[in-house]
């Protein structure tokens, strides 16, 4: 993107034009317009996809005007501001920081708000320079911006730094994801020796999809993993190294929701040892959020909880008193159903549930379908499967 388009996208008329096509279809605009006042019409597109999209992932950039929004690839592998924002307040102060793959600048954006001076390295030129703008847009003035590879700025630098941040891309040049660090750019574990000469902390962002136990056999140093979901949805996981550290790293998962983050912690040596008892349902049933499920707490939850689990395969927990403080979601068994429409309408003559379905021979949608239900209400309908048999159960969410 010229330095003239740049111009030209933060003109009070393209503005105003854009905030106000907010809501209409952007594909429509490329058909009728192949420029708009100047710029290309693909270009104005994306700035009307990625402010709509910015509502939501980034609200400090929507509330902006002038900002610049990216392809929208860059803008759908960019850090949303909740999570960058977790990531900085991981730490509490700091003098000086590295971004070694800058991409939009989010992290780099909520790290800068923690560090004296901030380090943001980005090769592509094009992505350095609307990067560079929106920050000068925002106010910020401690970010440094770099157009070289994490590779040259490692070599070329001569400072050390209290944290470096990376989060390698995890596509080929064909596009195609991958999920070891070896095969991501940059190289985390060729690049490790290096980064460790450049500062005592280094924090790695991976996708969700990482298995988390490859991931530990392709680094070292590891201190700690931190598993992050928003609103029960599974973000990503961070990889915190600490130069010389060789003690088992703990593993610690968090739920960011609207009013509270649920918290949980373990090690893979105490999931192992873990004895976790087994029940049919009982009074109440808990269901564990993305993050824990996701950093495989399956017996920890249960022992440090002190609640039953109703089958080795069915991560679903019981208990006959009410538990607290659990990190997911809890119900009370009001029934237990039979798998049929007419038996079904008597506990719930609108028709209506939220259905959630763990081991069991159908999906929520399949059994949505069975019942002849609507989705929603506030009863659910929990589908599992125990050590004696299958169930399905009508409960009320209490936490």
């Amino acid at each position: 993107m010229s330095e003239s388009i740049l111009n030209s996208l933060v003109s009070a008329e393209l503005q105003h034009f854009i905030l106000a096509r907010e809501n209409e279809d952007e594909q429509n605009l490329i058909l009728k317009h192949k420029t708009i006042h100047g710029v290309p019409s693909s270009i104005v597109a994306d700035q009307i996809r990625g402010r709509r999209k910015a509502k939501i992932k980034i609200p400090e950039f929507y509330n902006i005007s002038g900002v610049i929004y990216p392809p929208r690839l860059n803008l759908e592998q960019s850090s949303s501001e909740t999570t960058g924002k977790f990531k900085a307040e991981l730490f509490k102060t700091g003098k000086r920081f590295a971004d070694l793959t800058g991409g939009f600048g989010i992290d780099t954006l909520q790290f800068s708000k923690i560090f004296e001076v901030v380090h943001y390295v980005e090769p592509v030129a094009e992505l350095l320079e609307i990067v560079k703008h929106n920050h000068r847009q925002l106010g910020i003035h401690n970010i440094h911006h770099h157009n070289l590879s994490a590779e040259n700025f490692l070599r070329n630098t001569d400072q050390h730094f209290d944290l470096i941040y990376l989060d390698p891309s995890r596509r080929t040049k064909e596009n195609k994801k991958v999920f070891k660090w070896s095969d991501c750019t940059p190289d985390i574990p060729f690049l490790l020796p290096k980064l460790f000469e450049k500062s005592n902390t280094v924090l790695i962002k991976a996708s969700p999809l990482l298995d988390i136990q490859q991931g530990l056999r392709e680094l070292f140093f590891v201190e700690r993993i931190f598993v992050v979901s928003v609103r029960n949805d599974c973000k990503e996981l961070l990889f915190l190294c600490k130069k010389n550290f060789t003690e088992e790293p703990v593993i610690e998962t968090f739920n960011i929701l609207s009013d509270q983050t649920e918290r949980f912690q373990f090690t893979l040596s105490s999931e192992q040892k873990a004895d976790v008892k087994f029940s049919e349902p009982l009074a109440y049933l808990y269901e564990p959020n993305a993050s824990v499920l996701k950093a495989g707490a399956y017996k920890s939850l249960g022992t440090q909880f002190d609640l039953l689990k109703i089958h080795s395969s069915t991560h679903i927990y019981t208990s006959e008193k009410l538990v607290i403080n659990f990190p997911g979601r809890i119900f009370k068994l009001k029934a237990y159903l039979r798998s049929d429409p007419k038996a079904v309408k008597h506990y719930l003559p609108e028709r209506k549930a939220n259905i959630i379905t763990r081991n069991y021979p159908m999906s929520p949608e399949q059994l949505r379908k069975k019942l002849n239900l609507l989705d929603g209400g506030e009863d659910y309908i929990l589908g599992f499967s125990g050590a004696k048999s299958k169930y399905l159960v009508l409960a009320k969410r209490v936490a």
